[in-house]
């Protein structure tokens, strides 16, 4: 499975981004597609998961209520749509990808088997 994430920018506080996941290669049936992220100087953290085929999804304490996860299985991209963004945000944003994984499992960065290459998301002041 291959990852291809694009979206991120310059934003201001406050202001919204959506990320795009596009996923080529393999099948995603028992995928869970997550969204994790690495502030400069910290390590990753999870953000939101969503399950390729049902409905479940996960966030972070930190971005609920204003991050939503979805997907578009014909198109096989995951979304990442963010709002109320604050600096707190900036950080690189990668999707990944956690194959054959359990939902419990999905707070574990080290589970996820496929990574996209990042994109870069700046909030300022």
């Amino acid at each position: 499975v291959q990852l291809q994430a694009s979206g991120g920018g310059l934003v201001q506080a406050g202001g919204s981004l959506r990320l795009s996941c596009a996923a080529s290669g393999g099948t995603l049936t028992s995928a869970i597609m997550g969204w994790i992220r690495q502030a400069p100087g910290k390590e990753r953290e999870f953000v939101a998961a969503i399950r390729w085929s049902g409905g479940n999804q996960a966030y972070a304490d930190s971005v609920k209520g204003r991050f939503t996860i979805s997907k578009d299985t014909a198109k096989r991209t995951v979304y990442l749509q963010m709002s109320r963004l604050n600096t707190e945000d900036t950080a690189v944003y990668y999707c990944a990808a956690l194959q054959g994984g359990i939902w419990s499992e999905i707070r574990s960065i080290k589970k996820y088997q496929y990574w996209g290459q990042g994109t870069q998301v700046t909030v300022s002041s």
